[in-house]
């Protein structure tokens, strides 16, 4: 069975860069999507098994510039049954 779990956190601007790698650090993360407070898609990236460091980057620092930018934003996850 292949079935996909979602989960929500809203963040501040400010918690947004560290939230994003706690959950990147925790692994079991396929993809993470950023909305913005009128529920648009900012941001939708994938995270493959193998993507570390390096891969990483451009992505960190994207989100880095949308937290300078957003005042509050929801973070969706979509994780592995």
């Amino acid at each position: 069975m292949n079935e996909e779990q979602k989960e929500e956190f809203t963040v501040a601007g400010d918690d947004l860069l560290a939230k994003v790698k706690e959950l990147i650090k925790a692994g079991n993360a396929r993809k993470i999507m950023i909305k913005n407070e009128a529920d648009e898609i900012i941001i939708e990236f994938p995270l493959t098994v193998g993507a570390i460091g390096a891969v990483l980057v451009p992505v960190l620092a994207a989100v880095g510039t949308i937290a300078a930018l957003v005042a509050k934003c929801t973070i969706v996850v979509v994780k592995r049954s």
